[in-house]
């Protein structure tokens, strides 16, 4: 593809995936009661908002490394992108930075799934803010930027083994990030009153409908974007395939499992299922045969859908699944590289080595999360509040902390307001 041609993919690869980030917001929003609507919605755009200024300030910066011991890049090489801006280089070089700064938004935004319900708007921001700066930014130098993933194979295995962590498109900086985090804030702000299977049913089944096919729609961009970069543009059809069949089994997957517990597959259910082969197939997506990507899709479906249920048996609140999906997934999908990686899974021409490194680059970035994010949730909870009193949680979020609704209903032929009338 000429220069051209790649610009412009590159363009709406980036736009794809900031959809995504509206499309977790409808996702998530008619999962909610509708008296957090807003408040569920405007946790994504908030994260737009915040990460895309500190990506452009310093995040870029900070998601580079010049050697593997480092633990991220300098906030100020490059703070405020005037060299990236003067360089000669400067289209391809902000291209990557736009690209990159929609990767950052969508993987804080996943995390206000955990605590729907029940957040104060203004510590939501500050933890954006902070995880952003020292839990994904240096996550993305780790394994993207030349840190010690991107290294670890031939730090364990020597420089001639061949051997690196495989992560296309996020399973590690995106969704084991995000998952581990959610679990982590889950934790600290504790279950919503009335927490049980019954009582937090979604408000609007089609918007989270709506908000699933945004995501699948802006997931090609998620992950064939990044194929801007390469000459011959090789793989971009395995990765659309790809994309399209792990999501589509990871359906069948979790409607199976919902008919044979439940009786009934439902349609939140598909959805999610959607979802989880979508999340598994992220770090896969360029390094798997199809029909190995259908049976990765099927088994993250099915996977997920048990997974969900396990807040239940420990008591956790993770209010619209954000470990049972994102953290399971993507966990799944890599280490599921591990055993089917085109050429070099343990069965399917490779042995262990790429195995280990799969693990421990999951295992790192899954503990590193969780500490991190409970450390900083716990310190918002403890200064300023990162919990709404019961008081507000039970009259609505939306109200206590925007001072909107998500439905202003009135009865068929009510007449104004006194209000209105004034």
């Amino acid at each position: 593809m000429d220069a051209t041609g790649n610009v412009s993919w590159v363009i709406t690869a980036t736009a794809l995936v900031l959809l995504m980030t509206p499309g977790v917001a409808f996702f998530y929003g008619g999962l909610v009661r509708a008296k957090s609507v807003i408040s569920m919605m405007m946790m994504s755009f908030g994260a737009i908002g915040l990460i895309a200024v500190l990506w452009m300030l310093y995040g870029y910066s900070m998601s580079t490394v010049s050697s593997p011991e480092q633990f991220a890049g300098d906030p100020f090489a490059d703070f405020g992108l005037a060299a990236a801006a003067a360089s000669p280089d400067a289209n391809v070089a902000l291209l990557s930075v736009a690209y990159g700064a929609t990767f950052a938004i969508i993987t804080v935004a996943l995390i206000s799934g955990a605590i729907a319900d029940r957040a104060r708007f203004g510590a939501w921001l500050i933890f954006v803010g902070v995880f952003g700066t020292v839990g994904y930014f240096p996550v993305a130098a780790w394994v993207w930027g030349g840190g010690w993933i991107m290294h670890l194979g031939t730090t364990l295995f020597g420089a001639d083994s061949g051997i690196a962590v495989i992560d296309y498109a996020g399973g590690t900086a995106v969704h084991i990030n995000a998952g581990a985090a959610a679990l982590a804030l889950a934790l600290v702000l504790g279950r919503r009153i009335g927490f049980g299977r019954e009582l937090h049913k979604p408000h609007n089944v089609p918007l989270t409908l709506l908000g699933s096919a945004l995501l699948w729609f802006g997931w090609f961009g998620f992950n064939a974007g990044a194929e801007w970069l390469s000459d011959d543009m090789s793989k971009v059809g395995l990765i659309a395939v790809n994309t399209l069949g792990a999501a589509a089994a990871g359906i069948l997957g979790w409607v199976l499992v919902e008919r044979l517990r439940a009786g009934k597959p439902t349609s939140v259910g598909a959805v999610s299922g959607l979802v989880a082969g979508l999340v598994a197939i992220t770090p896969a997506c360029a390094n798997l045969a199809p029909g190995w990507a259908l049976l990765l899709g099927a088994l993250a479906g099915a996977a997920c859908a048990l997974a969900v249920e396990v807040k239940f048996r420990l008591g956790f609140d993770d209010s619209l699944d954000v470990v049972g999906l994102h953290l399971v997934g993507g966990l799944l999908g890599t280490v599921y590289l591990g055993f089917f990686a085109t050429g070099q899974g343990l069965f399917t021409g490779g042995d262990a080595r790429l195995l280990a490194v799969q693990v421990l680059a999951a295992g790192g970035v899954m503990v590193y999360s969780f500490v991190v994010a409970f450390a900083i949730g716990s310190a918002i909870q403890r200064t300023i509040g990162f919990r709404v009193t019961g008081e507000d949680e039970i009259a609505g979020v939306d109200l206590a902390v925007h001072g909107e609704e998500g439905y202003a209903l009135a009865p068929v032929g009510a007449g104004p307001t006194a209000a209105e009338a004034r």
